[in-house]
């Protein structure tokens, strides 16, 4: 059975060109079916223009665009034609097995949690992204799909966290970190130390704390954070990284020396950009919702793109929703845990 996988062209600040490219250079690889969302006549010129056959994807109609600018829940709301808002309901339809969009975060989060509803057991969608670590790679979660988490929203972020870990990279009882200000039980405001004991109760594997230094250093497989932290750490951790490289390539073209350096080492800088640059992870999952939904970087690039729709293509070969639902069950009916909910 092949998969269909829509892809909304609108999304991203180099949509179309870059959306349709990037389609493209899956369809050479994948055999599954590649929906193409959005202004049926656009999606046909850039296939056009990038010389690739018609006949390879489908074509779904959607002449609006929610707008990066756009608020997400009111445009869900009034652009009902929108790439967005069709390609979620095409989803609820089971007319295409996954949507990859690129576009306003707020908007995908919104469309697909009020029209897919979320996987039974969990009250609020997260977003994970996988990062480089200095010794593997690792999952943060939410980066802003929500904010003001509840205890046992997070507790349901690691839960699903978990789950995700260990089907995509093959790894039994991932570890699990908690994001706060210091790694004593005692530092951090009550909120945190409350979901800490609530952790510490479940059966995931949670070593506890971590502090934001220890986010690129490997110390655990998966960490929890609240939407409005892990979308600052996100974007600061992104931002520096773009300052490290473009610092580090201004000062040694100022000196002979460094020219000579950057040839002799070209290699090892292409290595980590590699390793570094958001596009070889495609894009992040949204967990939670009934659906398998990926979002895309808004500056995807068509590397970007193809790689979001191998992402999505690896949560369906793995039945993901289905394990979250299983293990979300096993550990919120812990009697232990249900009772400091409730308390």
């Amino acid at each position: 059975m092949k998969y269909r996988v829509g892809v909304d062209i609108w999304g991203g600040d180099f949509a179309p060109q870059e959306i349709i490219k990037g389609s493209i250079l899956a369809k050479k690889e994948i055999e599954e079916e590649i929906v193409l969302i959005g202004a049926n006549e656009e999606i046909k010129r850039q296939i056009v223009l990038n010389k690739f056959k018609l006949e390879e994807f489908k074509i779904i109609d959607a002449p609006q665009k929610i707008e990066m600018a756009d608020s997400p829940v009111s445009a869900v709301r009034k652009k009902k034609d929108s790439s967005i808002v069709v390609g979620v309901n095409l989803l609820k339809e089971k007319k295409i097995d996954a949507f990859v969009s690129c576009g306003n975060t707020g908007a995908v989060v919104s469309a697909s949690t009020l029209i897919l509803g979320m996987i039974e057991g969990i009250e609020r969608p997260g977003i994970g992204i996988i990062i480089p670590t200095q010794k593997d790679l690792s999952l943060v979660i939410d980066v802003g799909a929500n904010i003001g988490s509840r205890p046992l929203h997070l507790l349901q972020y690691g839960i699903m966290a978990s789950v995700y870990y260990s089907l995509v990279f093959n790894k039994e009882n991932p570890t699990i970190g908690l994001l706060n200000i210091g790694e004593e039980e005692s530092k951090g405001p009550e909120s945190v130390k409350y979901v800490h004991k609530i952790f510490s109760l479940s059966s995931l594997n949670f070593i506890g704390y971590i502090e934001a230094k220890d986010i690129f250093s490997g110390r655990c497989n998966c960490i929890i954070c609240d939407g409005f932290i892990g979308n600052i750490a996100l974007k600061v951790s992104e931002s520096f990284a773009e300052f490290m490289r473009k610092s580090l390539l201004e000062t040694v073209k100022k000196d002979t020396l460094g020219k000579l350096g950057i040839f002799l080492i070209k290699r090892s800088f292409k290595k980590l950009k590699r390793i570094t640059d958001y596009t070889e992870y495609g894009g992040a999952p949204l967990l939670g919702v009934n659906g398998i939904v990926i979002i895309g970087h808004g500056r995807s690039n068509a590397y970007a793109v193809k790689n979001a729709i191998k992402v999505a293509i690896q949560e369906l070969n793995r039945d993901l929703n289905v394990q979250i639902k299983r293990r979300v069950n096993e550990i919120c009916q812990n009697s232990r845990i249900r009772q400091i909910l409730t308390s």
